[in-house]
């Protein structure tokens, strides 16, 4: 896995073959950012990457300048090699949280410009994922939440909803907040 654009552009790190986890592959992870470049401006931004797997995304956004990612991440190994990744990068503006999203998303009081969410693929309640994201109220006015998924779900009637992206087997659903 490789930091695509910013401060850490070209770092690689290897991610162990007995983890479960995809990370969102470079051509599509570096389409999505150059199409969220027209949405937001990651430089300052406050950002949260659920269901964080290797953080290959928590580390992308802080490569483009967010002032912090939080990154949510229940599995013990990915949230360790995680941790690793991050202090190999020397920044401490990661806050990780080892924890259910779900539970997460129940108790979180905070508030992002970015958020981003990518779950396993085969997870029973995928579909309920951006409903429960945006009813959560978590996105700062003009925030955008992107939601990573399969091929086969449309999220095209939540509100919110402002566009989808495909790349390969990898899909994406961008939503964005009003501005209030």
């Amino acid at each position: 896995m490789r930091i695509i654009t910013g401060l850490y552009k070209g770092r690689h790190f290897d991610i162990p073959h007995t983890f479960k986890a995809r990370p969102t592959t470079d051509y599509a992870k570096e389409s999505i950012f150059n199409v969220l470049n027209g949405y937001i401006d990651f430089e300052g931004a406050m950002a949260l990457d659920l269901f964080a797997g290797t953080g290959s995304i928590s580390m992308e956004l802080l490569s483009r300048g967010c002032e912090q990612v939080v990154s949510v991440e229940a599995d013990r190994d990915h949230a360790n090699l995680i941790r690793h990744c991050m202090q190999k990068l020397g920044t401490e503006k990661n806050v990780l949280i080892r924890e259910d999203v779900f539970r997460f998303l129940k108790n979180c009081h905070q508030r992002f410009d970015f958020i981003f969410a990518d779950p396993p693929y085969t997870l029973p309640e995928l579909e309920k994922v951006p409903e429960l994201v945006l009813q959560c109220d978590l996105l700062k006015p003009n925030g955008v939440f992107v939601f990573e998924h399969g091929k086969k779900n449309d999220f095209s009637t939540l509100p919110q909803y402002v566009e989808h992206r495909h790349y390969g087997s990898v899909n994406f659903t961008i939503f964005q907040s009003k501005d209030m």
